[in-house]
């Protein structure tokens, strides 16, 4: 029997991967890495991490951004955005997407990361929202809960999305959080919530996997 022309493919699939404590240098060029060998048979994959402390600089950067290092080592990476900060406590996942085959725009993509921090945050009973201009998830109460930095290469992302859960937050006061003076940021511990870096991270990658989807198609995540 001849295949049906107008039969929709099956959607390629989206793998997680929990890898724990990870330095951040390794992490950055196993990203790279896959980036620029991956094919188009090439799944899709969110990794989950836990940095030791450090900062990041964003592709643009700016100097003064850095207040005080106070030893935390200072990274300059080629992801989008200004400085921010990484460190126990805190939920990473970084998204290795194919969009072109998505037929997303960056735009798109964003919005989806973002739709996806909103719903994890609501499993614990935070209300998450966009502040117009600013990527990342903020509190009604105005501080920054979740910041978020792509680069995208030949139509594929790498760099992520973090979560603060439960974290030591005074190394943001020696930055301007994605280069912003003055920004306060809070983790789901302050407001009361307890739950482990790794629940959050699972918990981002389910409510993503339900988001990534074609019309018509479902979600296609893989454990």
């Amino acid at each position: 029997m001849n295949p049906d022309p107008f039969e929709r493919p099956e959607p390629p699939a989206l793998n997680w991967h929990w890898q724990g404590r990870q330095d951040y240098l390794p992490t950055w060029d196993a990203m790279r890495a896959l980036t620029e060998t991956r094919t188009a048979a090439t799944p899709d994959q969110l990794w989950g991490v836990e940095h030791p402390p450090v900062f990041t600089q964003g592709q643009a950067g700016r100097p003064e951004h850095l207040l005080a290092a106070h030893e935390v080592p200072v990274v300059q990476t080629d992801r989008g955005g200004q400085i921010t900060y990484h460190g126990p406590g805190q939920a990473v996942i970084y998204l290795l997407l194919d969009i072109r085959r998505r037929h997303w725009m960056v735009r798109e993509t964003v919005q989806r990361i973002e739709e996806a921090v909103i719903r994890t945050l609501a499993r614990w009973d935070i209300v998450g929202l966009r502040h117009p201009g600013a990527p990342g998830i903020y509190l009604a109460s105005g501080e920054k809960i979740s910041a978020l930095g792509l680069k995208v290469r030949n139509g594929c992302t790498y760099h992520g999305v973090a979560i603060n859960v439960a974290m030591d937050l005074q190394p943001f006061g020696w930055i301007n959080p994605c280069g912003f003076p003055g920004l306060r940021t809070l983790d789901m511990a302050s407001l009361g919530v307890h739950a482990t870096v790794e629940q959050v991270a699972c918990a981002f990658a389910e409510e993503f996997g339900l988001l990534w989807q074609t019309p018509g198609a479902g979600p296609t995540m893989r454990v």
